[in-house]
Order: structure tokens, then sequence, then C-alpha cells
């Protein structure tokens, strides 16, 4: 079966899924789609009992696919570029301290809370597995994930300012995330002796500013050569242009491709840039091709998260390890934001309950998993994969499907205040 093949069967998939939901269902997109495949792999599970052929070609679907690198060196480029192209410059610039603090010190500080947590809950159980690679899981749960945050939080109605916080740490904290999860990948896979803590340092300040320096320059060429022509049809093809070549260029160079395409997108976006090197017109295509490319890639990312199930290795005490960890990741994330909201809500407003939104709406996705598949057999691979979906299944869905209510019963009336709580 040829990679032609196997991508038409995803979107067809995703096609039908995503009108079972928008027909019936009506949940946001990465809720419903999610759910529905969840639900399409078990029910191939039963019929499997009496006709396991449908399960097989599933099976081989998935297995064929490589989710990691299709995730981590392709679509995220592409989704975060999109996202960043459709924030709000100006009010991110804003709230720049908080968020640079939570997607660096806030995720440095969840991965080792988490990592803790579930050692010595392993312990208890019976299950001890090295502290490393409980750092790995801290490291690859502790990002939240824009892809899965952005479109429930435009339709629970969160506080602007919130919001605004939310999604500009989700946008950040995927970069650094990945970058945290590598080095500790390597230092696993190396031995502590091999790597020195001075090298570490210059590794991730390597990756993080490397990212963050290649992304602006390629907005400000990709703004030098729109402003000199007016033709929306080749100004499409130059934002794609820069995501494609700086994704590359990212890898080869060894630094992180998902906050260059970050920097990229909130460049481009600029509502001062857009004004200099777009017409009305280009400006019109440039956004309605890109929510339709985010849209399209959001539905293949959730259907192939719901099929990834067909991965997992079960066992009755992975799931109880699964079941544990949803608290320990909810309580490390809450804990890892007390200090940045306490040090920053004297200089800013913050709306009441801030953490605890912060933590509820701090949704994990495709990310986590893409990580987590990434992992050596020797790592403890199958018992953290399986907990990482397990994380990941109830935030979209939980949490996902609960935040609306949420956020109706904290902000009746949008009521903003000096108070983070």
């Amino acid at each position: 079966m040829d990679y032609f093949i196997i991508a038409s069967i995803v979107i067809v998939l995703s096609a039908l899924f995503g009108y079972i939901n928008v027909r019936f269902l009506k949940l946001p997109n990465t809720i419903g789609l999610m759910l529905i495949t969840i639900l399409f792999t078990l029910l191939m599970f039963g019929v499997s009992y009496f006709d396991d052929t449908l399960l097989n070609a599933e099976r081989y679907v998935i297995s064929q696919i490589d989710f990691r690198t299709l995730l981590l060196d392709i679509l995220l480029s592409f989704m975060l570029f999109a996202g960043a192209l459709h924030t709000n410059f100006e009010k991110l610039r804003a709230q720049r301290w908080p968020i640079i603090v939570f997607a660096t010190l806030g995720v440095l500080s969840a991965t080792f809370l988490i990592g803790t947590m579930l050692y010595y809950t392993l312990i208890l159980l019976g299950l001890p597995v090295p502290y490393l690679y409980c750092l790995l899981f801290g490291a690859l749960i502790s990002p939240t994930d824009p892809i899965a945050v952005l479109g429930i939080l435009k339709k629970a109605g969160v506080p602007e300012k919130l919001e605004t916080k939310i999604v500009g740490e989700s946008l950040f904290n995927d970069g650094v995330g990945v970058v945290v999860f590598m080095t500790l990948f390597e230092i696993a896979r190396m031995g502590t002796g091999s790597l020195e803590p001075l090298h570490i340092l210059e590794l991730f300040g390597l990756e993080v500013l490397g990212g963050l320096a290649l992304g602006l320059g390629l907005g400000l060429a990709a703004y030098h050569f729109m402003r000199r022509i007016n033709d929306y049809q080749v100004e499409v093809i130059i934002t794609l242009a820069v995501v494609m070549a700086g994704t590359v260029i990212a890898q080869a160079l060894h630094i992180s491709a998902p906050l260059a395409m970050v920097a990229a997108g909130l460049v481009i976006g600029h509502e001062k840039i857009r004004a200099r090197s777009m017409s009305a017109e280009t400006e019109k295509y440039v956004d309605m091709f890109w929510e339709l490319l985010d849209m399209l890639l959001n539905t293949i990312l959730f259907v192939l998260i719901g099929m990834e199930i067909l991965l997992l290795t079960y066992e009755n005490s992975y799931l109880l390890v699964g079941i544990l960890a949803i608290p320990i990741v909810l309580l490390g994330r809450y804990l890892s934001l007390i200090l940045p909201i306490r040090f920053f809500q004297k200089r800013l407003e913050f709306v009441p309950n801030t953490r605890l939104m912060m933590t509820w709406g701090g949704l994990r996705g495709g990310i986590s998993i893409a990580l987590a598949l990434g992992l050596a057999p020797s790592m403890e691979r199958d018992l953290l994969l399986f907990v990482t979906y397990v994380v990941v299944v109830f935030s979209i869905l939980v949490q996902g499907l609960t935040l609306e209510k949420l956020v109706r019963k904290l902000y009746p009336s949008g009521t903003s205040s000096d108070n983070a709580g």
C-alpha cells in the first residue's frame, strides 16, 4: 500500500468523521474528531471478534504512518505558523513577560514537579522507573497544545486577557518543551557523564534563540518581498515557502523549527507588517488559505491521535498509572504557575482564577503523544506511551468538554480584576 492510498484513507475518514461531528454531535472539531475516531476503533475491536478484516486494515494503515516524524517534522510547523499568523501581536506583546516565563520556567518547573511525583507514585505501586525516564514523561506532558487549545478557548468565551496568556504560552511552550525533552533524551541515551551542564545549556540556548532568530529573519524576508508586489496568489505562495524552507533550514541547523515558525507567523501577521505588505485582497486570501490548511491538518491530526490507540500495549497496571497520572499532571501544572502569577499580578492585570483556568485550559495533544512515541524501548516506552495517551484523551475529552461550563461559572459577565486567584 503506497503513501497516496494511505493518505487518501486518512482524508476520507477525516471527512466522514468531520461530517458526523458537524451534522450530529456539534462538538468542537478537536474533541469531536478524537471521540468519533476512538469510538470507531473500539467498534473495530468489537467487530474483530467475528471478523478482524477491518481492524487489521486500520492497524496496517496506522503502522505505516510515522506519527512522530509527521507531526514534529512536518505538521507542527504549519499549525504553529497558522496559529501565530492569526494571533494579535499587540495583545501578545502587552503580556510578553508572563508568557515568556510561563513558556520557559513554567515548562521546566512542571517537568520536574510532574516527573518527581510520578517517580514516587510508581515506587509506591511497586513499578519503579528510573528518575530520568520520569523526567522525560514530565517534559513531554508539560507543554500545552495550541492546536487543541485555540479553537476550544474561542468557543468557550474566555476573558480576552486570559485567552492571550493561554494562547501565547501554548504557541511558545511547544518549542521549549520539545527542546527540554530532546535534551533529557540525549542525557538518557548517552549517560549523565557524557554531557556537561554548560554544554546542555549551550544546546538549549542555541535551539531556542536560534529558532527565534531564524523565524524573525524569515518573517522580515517575506515582508521585504511581499511589499514589492501586489499579487495575492504569489504572496500566499511566499508564506507557504517561509514555512517549508524555514522548517528545512531549522532541521539542518539543529535549531527549533516550531519556535522559528511561531516567530515568522507573528512577524508576517503583525498589523503594521500586514498594512505595509498586503493589499486587502491579499490579506483576505492569506488568512483564508491558512485557516483552511490549519483546519485540514487539525482534522487529520486528531483522527490519527484517535487511531494511535492501536499502537498501545495494554496492562492493568498501566491503566492504573495512567489514571493516577491525570491528577499528577494537573497538580504539577497548577504548582508551576504559582510563582510566575504572583510575580506578575501586581504589574499586569490578571482576571480572577487565572491559575485555575490556565491549569484546566492547558490541554495536552498530539505533541505529547509524538514525543512519547520517540522514546526508546529501554526507556519504559510502553508504560509511558500508554500513560501519555490516557492523559491526552482525558485532557481533550474531559477538560475540553467542561471548559466552556467552567468559564461560564467563573466569568458570568466577563469580569476582570487584579486578583489572579
